[in-house]
C-alpha cells in the first residue's frame, strides 16, 4: 500500500528530501511524474498517454502529500518508509486506498527507475 500525509501535517518539509521517488510535494505545488523517475511517458487510468514532463495538478493545496502512482514505501531503496521515519508528528501513514503487494511495489520501483 502506499503512504499518505495526514490532515495533522505541519509543513515542515522533512519528508520531501527523504523520497527515493520524488513522490512528496509541498501543498499547491505541481507534480510530474518524471521528477525522480525515469520515465518518459505515462499511460493513465483513462488510457491516455502524457509526456512524464506535463504538470499534474496538486493533490493537496493545504499541506504536502505524496503521489500515490510514484510511491513504493521506499521497497527497493530503504527497510522501511523513509517520510514515516522522519515526520516529527507521525502523519505519514498507510493510504488505505492504495492497497498494493510487496511485489507489487517492486514491479512500480523497477518501472520508475528503469
Amino acid at each position: 500500500m502506499a503512504i499518505m500525509i495526514t490532515d495533522e501535517c505541519i509543513n515542515c518539509g522533512a519528508c520531501e528530501p527523504e523520497c527515493p521517488n520524488t513522490a512528496i510535494y509541498e501543498g499547491g505545488v505541481e507534480w510530474n511524474w518524471a521528477g525522480g523517475t525515469e520515465l518518459k511517458e505515462v499511460e493513465l487510468e483513462d488510457g491516455s498517454v502524457v509526456d512524464a514532463k506535463t504538470a499534474q495538478d496538486p493533490i493537496s493545496n493545504e499541506y504536502y502529500y505524496i503521489v500515490s502512482g510514484k510511491c513504493t514505501e521506499c521497497l527497493g531503496f530503504h527497510e522501511e518508509p523513509q517520510c514515516a521515519a522522519v515526520c516529527p508528528v507521525d502523519c505519514c501513514v498507510d493510504d488505505p486506498d492504495y492497497r498494493e503487494t510487496e511485489d507489487e511495489l517492486l514491479a512500480k520501483k523497477d518501472w520508475l527507475h528503469n
